[in-house]
């Protein structure tokens, strides 16, 4: 069975950027916790890119992601995206082919 894969990538002002990494965590830490289709919540960050934040997550199916956007730690991740001035530079969503 394929998996339901996002990827997001965030530009942040480098001043909020740890404050936005914590929000990212406690969003990981309650998807993977509470979310039974959530398989694999990943917070990826780059020396080559020190503006960047990935967010790497994998769902059973898009179900469980459009339930995963109805949350209240999806509720509080899209708040500190407002406060702390977070750009969204691309969101892709794929189908895992192997494993």
């Amino acid at each position: 069975m394929s998996k339901f894969v996002v990827i997001a990538e965030f530009a942040v002002v480098p001043e909020h950027k740890q404050e936005f990494l914590d929000v990212c965590v406690y969003d990981h830490e309650r998807s993977t916790a509470d979310e039974p289709g959530c398989r694999q919540f990943d917070v990826i960050v780059s020396d080559e890119a020190p503006d960047a934040v990935i967010l790497y997550e994998v769902y059973d199916d898009k179900a469980a992601f459009d339930a995963h956007l109805k949350t209240p730690h999806f509720e509080v991740f899209m708040e500190a995206v407002k406060k702390f001035g977070v750009t969204t530079t691309v969101v892709r969503t794929l189908a895992r082919h192997h494993p």
